[in-house]
Protein backbone atom coordinates (compact mmCIF):
# COMPACT_ATOMS: atom_id res chain seq x y z
CA UNK A 1 0.00 0.00 0.00
CA UNK A 2 1.43 3.43 -0.95
CA UNK A 3 2.44 5.75 1.85
CA UNK A 4 0.29 8.84 2.33
CA UNK A 5 3.14 11.10 1.21
CA UNK A 6 3.62 9.05 -1.98
CA UNK A 7 0.15 9.91 -3.26
CA UNK A 8 -0.69 12.97 -5.33
CA UNK A 9 -2.57 15.86 -3.74
CA UNK A 10 -5.57 14.97 -5.89
CA UNK A 11 -5.57 11.40 -4.61
CA UNK A 12 -5.28 12.59 -1.04
CA UNK A 13 -8.26 14.91 -1.52
CA UNK A 14 -10.36 12.07 -2.90
CA UNK A 15 -9.52 9.87 0.08
CA UNK A 16 -10.23 12.66 2.57
CA UNK A 17 -13.55 13.40 0.89
CA UNK A 18 -14.44 9.72 1.06
CA UNK A 19 -17.56 8.01 -0.31
CA UNK A 20 -19.88 9.94 2.00
CA UNK A 21 -19.37 13.32 0.29
CA UNK A 22 -19.85 14.01 -3.42
CA UNK A 23 -17.82 16.55 -5.36
CA UNK A 24 -20.96 18.68 -5.60
CA UNK A 25 -21.43 18.58 -1.83
CA UNK A 26 -17.79 19.49 -1.23
CA UNK A 27 -18.18 22.42 -3.62
CA UNK A 28 -21.15 23.64 -1.57
CA UNK A 29 -19.26 23.16 1.70
CA UNK A 30 -16.28 25.19 0.48
CA UNK A 31 -17.99 27.80 -1.67
CA UNK A 32 -15.82 26.67 -4.60
CA UNK A 33 -17.13 25.60 -7.98
CA UNK A 34 -17.58 21.95 -8.88
CA UNK A 35 -15.09 22.51 -11.70
CA UNK A 36 -12.49 23.68 -9.15
CA UNK A 37 -13.08 20.59 -7.00
CA UNK A 38 -12.73 18.30 -10.01
CA UNK A 39 -9.55 20.06 -11.12
CA UNK A 40 -8.12 19.80 -7.60
CA UNK A 41 -8.77 16.06 -7.48
CA UNK A 42 -7.18 15.68 -10.92
CA UNK A 43 -3.96 17.15 -9.56
CA UNK A 44 -4.11 20.83 -10.49
CA UNK A 45 -1.93 23.04 -8.30
CA UNK A 46 -3.93 24.60 -5.45
CA UNK A 47 -3.76 28.22 -4.33
CA UNK A 48 -3.51 28.97 -0.61
CA UNK A 49 -7.12 30.30 -0.36
CA UNK A 50 -8.40 27.12 -2.02
CA UNK A 51 -6.30 24.96 0.28
CA UNK A 52 -7.64 26.80 3.31
CA UNK A 53 -11.25 26.31 2.22
CA UNK A 54 -10.68 22.60 1.55
CA UNK A 55 -8.90 22.21 4.88
CA UNK A 56 -11.80 23.76 6.81
CA UNK A 57 -14.48 21.75 4.98
CA UNK A 58 -12.69 18.40 5.24
CA UNK A 59 -11.55 18.92 8.83
CA UNK A 60 -7.97 18.16 7.82
CA UNK A 61 -4.84 20.24 8.31
CA UNK A 62 -3.23 21.69 5.19
CA UNK A 63 -0.16 19.61 6.02
CA UNK A 64 -2.33 16.48 5.63
CA UNK A 65 -3.67 17.58 2.25
CA UNK A 66 -0.14 18.37 1.12
CA UNK A 67 1.13 14.97 2.28
CA UNK A 68 3.49 16.28 4.95
CA UNK A 69 1.73 14.18 7.61
CA UNK A 70 -0.80 11.35 7.43
CA UNK A 71 -4.37 11.68 8.70
CA UNK A 72 -5.46 9.69 11.70
CA UNK A 73 -6.42 6.11 10.98
CA UNK A 74 -10.05 5.48 9.96
CA UNK A 75 -11.23 8.98 10.89
CA UNK A 76 -14.09 10.17 8.72
CA UNK A 77 -14.59 13.78 7.67
CA UNK A 78 -17.25 14.34 10.35
CA UNK A 79 -14.87 12.97 13.01
CA UNK A 80 -12.05 15.25 11.87
CA UNK A 81 -14.30 18.31 12.00
CA UNK A 82 -15.52 17.45 15.49
CA UNK A 83 -11.98 16.83 16.75
CA UNK A 84 -10.74 20.16 15.39
CA UNK A 85 -13.63 22.04 17.01
CA UNK A 86 -13.18 20.13 20.27
CA UNK A 87 -9.45 20.86 20.27
CA UNK A 88 -10.09 24.57 19.82
CA UNK A 89 -12.64 24.52 22.65
CA UNK A 90 -10.31 22.69 25.04
CA UNK A 91 -7.32 24.97 24.41
CA UNK A 92 -9.29 28.22 24.27
CA UNK A 93 -11.28 27.46 27.40
CA UNK A 94 -8.12 26.56 29.33
CA UNK A 95 -6.62 29.89 28.24
CA UNK A 96 -9.72 31.77 29.42
CA UNK A 97 -10.79 32.60 25.87
CA UNK A 98 -14.56 32.17 25.56
CA UNK A 99 -16.90 32.94 22.66
CA UNK A 100 -18.43 36.41 22.91
CA UNK A 101 -21.89 34.85 23.06
CA UNK A 102 -21.00 32.15 25.62
CA UNK A 103 -23.84 31.82 28.13
CA UNK A 104 -23.52 30.72 31.75
CA UNK A 105 -26.35 28.25 32.45
CA UNK A 106 -27.31 27.43 36.01
CA UNK A 107 -25.55 24.49 37.63
CA UNK A 108 -28.57 22.18 37.39
CA UNK A 109 -28.73 22.85 33.64
CA UNK A 110 -25.04 22.07 33.24
CA UNK A 111 -25.43 18.86 35.25
CA UNK A 112 -28.25 17.83 32.91
CA UNK A 113 -25.96 18.58 29.94
CA UNK A 114 -23.28 16.38 31.54
CA UNK A 115 -25.76 13.50 31.68
CA UNK A 116 -26.71 14.00 28.02
CA UNK A 117 -23.06 13.89 26.98
CA UNK A 118 -22.39 10.71 28.96
CA UNK A 119 -25.53 9.08 27.55
CA UNK A 120 -24.30 9.70 24.01
CA UNK A 121 -20.85 8.46 24.93
CA UNK A 122 -22.13 5.20 26.42
CA UNK A 123 -24.35 4.64 23.40
CA UNK A 124 -21.15 4.61 21.34
CA UNK A 125 -22.10 7.84 19.54
CA UNK A 126 -18.71 9.43 20.05
CA UNK A 127 -18.89 12.01 17.27
CA UNK A 128 -22.17 13.36 18.64
CA UNK A 129 -20.80 13.38 22.17
CA UNK A 130 -17.73 15.33 21.02
CA UNK A 131 -19.90 17.83 19.15
CA UNK A 132 -21.98 18.43 22.30
CA UNK A 133 -18.96 18.72 24.60
CA UNK A 134 -17.55 21.57 22.48
CA UNK A 135 -20.16 24.23 23.47
CA UNK A 136 -20.56 22.58 26.89
CA UNK A 137 -16.94 23.44 27.74
CA UNK A 138 -17.49 27.12 27.06
CA UNK A 139 -20.73 27.17 29.06
CA UNK A 140 -19.13 25.42 32.05
CA UNK A 141 -16.17 27.84 31.98
CA UNK A 142 -18.57 30.77 31.79
CA UNK A 143 -20.41 29.43 34.84
CA UNK A 144 -17.11 29.31 36.77
CA UNK A 145 -16.44 32.91 35.78
CA UNK A 146 -19.91 34.07 36.83
CA UNK A 147 -19.96 32.31 40.20
CA UNK A 148 -19.16 34.49 43.22
CA UNK A 149 -15.72 33.95 44.73
CA UNK A 150 -15.93 31.27 47.40
CA UNK A 151 -18.90 29.59 45.69
CA UNK A 152 -17.17 28.13 42.66
CA UNK A 153 -16.48 24.54 43.80
CA UNK A 154 -19.52 22.98 42.11
CA UNK A 155 -18.89 24.92 38.89
CA UNK A 156 -15.27 23.75 38.81
CA UNK A 157 -16.57 20.20 39.27
CA UNK A 158 -18.81 20.49 36.20
CA UNK A 159 -15.92 21.93 34.18
CA UNK A 160 -13.76 18.97 35.28
CA UNK A 161 -16.48 16.65 33.95
CA UNK A 162 -16.53 18.52 30.62
CA UNK A 163 -12.77 18.25 30.21
CA UNK A 164 -12.86 14.55 31.16
CA UNK A 165 -15.53 13.92 28.53
CA UNK A 166 -13.39 15.73 25.95
CA UNK A 167 -10.41 13.56 26.91
CA UNK A 168 -12.45 10.36 26.59
CA UNK A 169 -13.77 11.26 23.14
CA UNK A 170 -10.29 12.30 21.96
CA UNK A 171 -8.73 9.12 23.32
CA UNK A 172 -11.26 6.92 21.54
CA UNK A 173 -10.77 8.52 18.14
CA UNK A 174 -6.98 8.43 18.47
CA UNK A 175 -6.34 12.15 19.08
CA UNK A 176 -3.82 11.35 21.79
CA UNK A 177 -2.27 14.83 22.22
CA UNK A 178 -5.73 16.31 22.71
CA UNK A 179 -6.60 13.55 25.20
CA UNK A 180 -3.49 14.35 27.26
CA UNK A 181 -4.26 18.06 27.19
CA UNK A 182 -7.93 17.67 28.13
CA UNK A 183 -7.26 15.25 30.99
CA UNK A 184 -4.62 17.64 32.33
CA UNK A 185 -7.12 20.50 32.39
CA UNK A 186 -9.67 18.16 34.00
CA UNK A 187 -7.15 17.46 36.76
CA UNK A 188 -6.67 21.17 37.43
CA UNK A 189 -10.42 21.79 37.50
CA UNK A 190 -11.02 18.84 39.85
CA UNK A 191 -8.34 20.22 42.16
CA UNK A 192 -10.07 23.62 42.20
CA UNK A 193 -13.34 21.85 42.99
CA UNK A 194 -11.71 20.21 46.04
CA UNK A 195 -13.58 17.02 45.09
CA UNK A 196 -11.74 13.78 45.92
CA UNK A 197 -14.12 11.63 43.89
CA UNK A 198 -13.68 13.72 40.77
CA UNK A 199 -9.91 13.76 41.25
CA UNK A 200 -9.89 9.95 41.35
CA UNK A 201 -12.11 9.77 38.26
CA UNK A 202 -9.72 12.07 36.40
CA UNK A 203 -6.73 9.95 37.46
CA UNK A 204 -8.51 6.87 36.15
CA UNK A 205 -9.12 8.71 32.88
CA UNK A 206 -5.44 9.59 32.65
CA UNK A 207 -4.58 5.93 33.27
CA UNK A 208 -6.75 5.02 30.28
CA UNK A 209 -4.90 7.55 28.09
CA UNK A 210 -1.63 6.01 29.30
CA UNK A 211 -2.90 2.51 28.46
CA UNK A 212 -3.80 3.51 24.91
CA UNK A 213 -0.38 5.14 24.61
CA UNK A 214 1.30 1.84 25.69
CA UNK A 215 2.47 3.36 29.01
CA UNK A 216 1.27 0.32 30.94
CA UNK A 217 3.42 0.80 34.06
CA UNK A 218 2.16 4.36 34.51
CA UNK A 219 -1.39 3.24 33.72
CA UNK A 220 -1.36 0.54 36.39
CA UNK A 221 0.14 2.85 39.01
CA UNK A 222 -2.54 5.47 38.45
CA UNK A 223 -5.38 2.94 38.18
CA UNK A 224 -4.39 1.39 41.51
CA UNK A 225 -4.01 4.79 43.15
CA UNK A 226 -7.44 5.87 41.91
CA UNK A 227 -9.12 2.77 43.29
CA UNK A 228 -7.36 3.13 46.65
CA UNK A 229 -8.28 6.80 46.94
CA UNK A 230 -12.03 6.12 46.74
CA UNK A 231 -12.28 2.69 48.38
CA UNK A 232 -15.43 2.88 50.56
CA UNK A 233 -16.52 0.99 53.64
CA UNK A 234 -18.80 -1.71 52.26
CA UNK A 235 -21.12 -1.49 55.27
CA UNK A 236 -21.94 2.18 54.68
CA UNK A 237 -21.16 2.75 50.97
CA UNK A 238 -23.84 4.19 48.73
CA UNK A 239 -24.59 2.55 45.33
CA UNK A 240 -22.93 5.54 43.66
CA UNK A 241 -19.73 5.07 45.67
CA UNK A 242 -19.69 1.36 44.89
CA UNK A 243 -20.21 2.11 41.18
CA UNK A 244 -17.15 4.36 41.08
CA UNK A 245 -15.03 1.96 43.12
CA UNK A 246 -16.06 -1.14 41.15
CA UNK A 247 -15.30 0.60 37.87
CA UNK A 248 -11.87 1.62 39.10
CA UNK A 249 -11.01 -1.87 40.37
CA UNK A 250 -12.17 -3.38 37.09
CA UNK A 251 -10.01 -1.00 35.11
CA UNK A 252 -7.01 -1.87 37.26
CA UNK A 253 -7.66 -5.52 36.34
CA UNK A 254 -7.75 -4.57 32.65
CA UNK A 255 -4.37 -2.83 32.88
CA UNK A 256 -2.84 -5.70 34.85
CA UNK A 257 -4.09 -8.15 32.21
CA UNK A 258 -2.33 -6.17 29.46
CA UNK A 259 0.86 -6.62 31.49
CA UNK A 260 0.24 -10.37 31.88
CA UNK A 261 0.17 -10.10 35.68
CA UNK A 262 -2.26 -12.93 36.48
CA UNK A 263 -1.93 -12.67 40.27
CA UNK A 264 -2.85 -8.99 40.29
CA UNK A 265 -5.68 -9.65 37.85
CA UNK A 266 -7.10 -12.37 40.08
CA UNK A 267 -7.02 -10.06 43.10
CA UNK A 268 -8.76 -7.20 41.31
CA UNK A 269 -11.37 -9.45 39.68
CA UNK A 270 -12.17 -10.91 43.09
CA UNK A 271 -12.76 -7.39 44.42
CA UNK A 272 -14.76 -6.46 41.33
CA UNK A 273 -17.11 -9.46 41.67
CA UNK A 274 -17.50 -8.75 45.40
CA UNK A 275 -18.56 -5.17 44.68
CA UNK A 276 -20.95 -6.30 41.96
CA UNK A 277 -22.51 -8.90 44.25
CA UNK A 278 -22.91 -6.28 46.98
CA UNK A 279 -24.71 -3.96 44.56
CA UNK A 280 -26.98 -6.62 43.08
CA UNK A 281 -27.81 -4.54 40.00
CA UNK A 282 -26.25 -2.17 37.48
CA UNK A 283 -26.02 1.44 38.66
CA UNK A 284 -25.06 4.49 36.59
CA UNK A 285 -23.13 7.23 38.39
CA UNK A 286 -20.17 9.58 37.87
CA UNK A 287 -20.19 9.04 34.11
CA UNK A 288 -19.93 5.24 34.35
CA UNK A 289 -22.02 2.14 35.01
CA UNK A 290 -21.19 -0.84 37.16
CA UNK A 291 -22.81 -3.87 38.71
CA UNK A 292 -22.67 -7.68 38.70
CA UNK A 293 -23.19 -8.01 34.93
CA UNK A 294 -20.50 -5.43 34.18
CA UNK A 295 -18.08 -7.28 36.47
CA UNK A 296 -18.69 -10.57 34.65
CA UNK A 297 -18.69 -9.27 31.07
CA UNK A 298 -15.49 -7.31 31.60
CA UNK A 299 -13.90 -10.39 33.14
CA UNK A 300 -14.48 -12.09 29.77
CA UNK A 301 -12.28 -9.55 27.98
CA UNK A 302 -9.68 -9.67 30.73
CA UNK A 303 -9.38 -13.46 30.46
CA UNK A 304 -9.17 -13.19 26.67
CA UNK A 305 -6.24 -10.77 27.08
CA UNK A 306 -4.50 -13.28 29.35
CA UNK A 307 -5.03 -16.12 26.85
CA UNK A 308 -7.31 -17.93 29.30
CA UNK A 309 -9.85 -18.92 26.66
CA UNK A 310 -11.49 -21.66 28.73
CA UNK A 311 -12.25 -19.27 31.60
CA UNK A 312 -13.60 -16.70 29.14
CA UNK A 313 -15.95 -19.25 27.52
CA UNK A 314 -17.14 -20.46 30.94
CA UNK A 315 -18.03 -16.90 31.89
CA UNK A 316 -19.80 -16.40 28.54
CA UNK A 317 -21.95 -19.46 29.22
CA UNK A 318 -22.98 -17.95 32.57
CA UNK A 319 -24.12 -14.63 31.06
CA UNK A 320 -27.78 -14.72 30.10
CA UNK A 321 -28.82 -11.08 29.77
CA UNK A 322 -26.73 -7.98 29.05
CA UNK A 323 -29.61 -5.57 28.38
CA UNK A 324 -28.85 -3.73 31.61
CA UNK A 325 -25.44 -2.63 30.30
CA UNK A 326 -24.77 0.58 28.43
CA UNK A 327 -24.95 0.03 24.68
CA UNK A 328 -21.23 0.55 24.17
CA UNK A 329 -20.52 -1.99 26.93
CA UNK A 330 -22.83 -4.49 25.23
CA UNK A 331 -21.00 -4.04 21.94
CA UNK A 332 -17.62 -4.43 23.61
CA UNK A 333 -18.76 -7.64 25.27
CA UNK A 334 -19.77 -9.03 21.87
CA UNK A 335 -16.27 -8.24 20.55
CA UNK A 336 -14.68 -10.03 23.52
CA UNK A 337 -17.03 -12.97 22.99
CA UNK A 338 -16.15 -13.17 19.29
CA UNK A 339 -12.44 -13.07 20.16
CA UNK A 340 -12.81 -15.88 22.71
CA UNK A 341 -14.65 -17.96 20.14
CA UNK A 342 -11.94 -17.29 17.55
CA UNK A 343 -9.23 -18.27 20.04
CA UNK A 344 -11.13 -21.52 20.63
CA UNK A 345 -11.25 -22.07 16.84
CA UNK A 346 -15.02 -21.76 16.87
CA UNK A 347 -14.74 -19.98 13.53
CA UNK A 348 -18.38 -19.85 12.45
CA UNK A 349 -19.64 -18.90 15.91
CA UNK A 350 -17.02 -16.13 16.09
CA UNK A 351 -18.02 -14.70 12.71
CA UNK A 352 -21.71 -14.90 13.63
CA UNK A 353 -21.09 -12.95 16.83
CA UNK A 354 -18.88 -10.42 15.04
CA UNK A 355 -21.27 -9.90 12.13
CA UNK A 356 -24.25 -9.36 14.42
CA UNK A 357 -22.30 -6.82 16.47
CA UNK A 358 -21.13 -4.92 13.39
CA UNK A 359 -24.64 -4.73 11.98
CA UNK A 360 -26.11 -3.63 15.31
CA UNK A 361 -23.56 -0.89 15.94
CA UNK A 362 -21.77 0.34 12.79
CA UNK A 363 -21.10 3.79 14.26
CA UNK A 364 -19.48 2.33 17.37
CA UNK A 365 -17.58 -0.33 15.43
CA UNK A 366 -15.76 2.05 13.11
CA UNK A 367 -13.81 3.41 16.07
CA UNK A 368 -12.66 -0.07 17.13
CA UNK A 369 -9.65 -2.13 16.04
CA UNK A 370 -10.86 -5.49 17.38
CA UNK A 371 -13.13 -6.38 14.42
CA UNK A 372 -10.17 -6.49 12.01
CA UNK A 373 -8.07 -8.48 14.51
CA UNK A 374 -10.85 -11.05 14.96
CA UNK A 375 -11.50 -11.38 11.22
CA UNK A 376 -7.79 -11.86 10.54
CA UNK A 377 -7.58 -14.51 13.25
CA UNK A 378 -10.49 -16.43 11.75
CA UNK A 379 -8.75 -16.40 8.35
CA UNK A 380 -10.28 -18.47 5.59
CA UNK A 381 -12.45 -20.63 7.81
CA UNK A 382 -15.76 -19.56 6.28
CA UNK A 383 -15.21 -17.70 3.04
CA UNK A 384 -18.72 -16.39 2.31
CA UNK A 385 -19.34 -15.17 5.84
CA UNK A 386 -15.84 -13.73 6.07
CA UNK A 387 -16.45 -11.68 2.94
CA UNK A 388 -19.61 -10.21 4.48
CA UNK A 389 -17.82 -9.36 7.72
CA UNK A 390 -14.83 -7.88 5.86
CA UNK A 391 -17.17 -5.63 3.90
CA UNK A 392 -18.77 -4.38 7.13
CA UNK A 393 -15.33 -3.63 8.60
CA UNK A 394 -14.19 -1.89 5.42
CA UNK A 395 -11.36 -4.27 4.45
CA UNK A 396 -10.92 -6.87 1.75
CA UNK A 397 -11.09 -10.51 2.77
CA UNK A 398 -7.66 -11.98 3.58
CA UNK A 399 -5.28 -12.71 0.76
CA UNK A 400 -2.32 -14.95 1.56
CA UNK A 401 -3.01 -14.60 5.26
CA UNK A 402 -3.29 -10.80 5.41
CA UNK A 403 -5.87 -8.05 5.03
CA UNK A 404 -5.81 -5.14 2.63
CA UNK A 405 -7.98 -2.04 2.72
CA UNK A 406 -10.81 -1.92 0.24
CA UNK A 407 -11.16 1.86 0.16
CA UNK A 408 -7.83 2.91 1.67
CA UNK A 409 -9.67 3.73 4.91
CA UNK A 410 -6.79 2.37 6.89
CA UNK A 411 -4.79 5.38 5.71
CA UNK A 412 -7.32 7.62 7.44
Amino acid sequence: MPQWSDRSTGERLQLLRGPGITQEQLAEMTGLSVATIRAAEQGRRLTLPTLMKLSAALGADISVIEGQQAPRRQMAQADRSVVRALSAAVHDTAAGILPSDADAPQLHELEAATDRCWNLYWKGRYTEAGALVTPFLASAAARVREQPVGEQDAAWGVLADAYRLAAYVANLVGARDLAYSAIGHAQAAASNAADGMRAALVNSGRAWVYLRDARTDDALRLAEQSATDIEPRFSTATPEQLTAYGSHVNFAAVVASRMGNKDRVADYLSQSHAVGARMGREVRAHGTLFGPTTATTQAVGINVSLGQTGKALTLIDSIKDVSGLAEAAQHRYQMDKAMAQADAKMWDASLDTLENALRAAPEWARHQTMPSVIAEKVGRASTARLRRVSKLIGVRAPIDGGFASATEKSAL
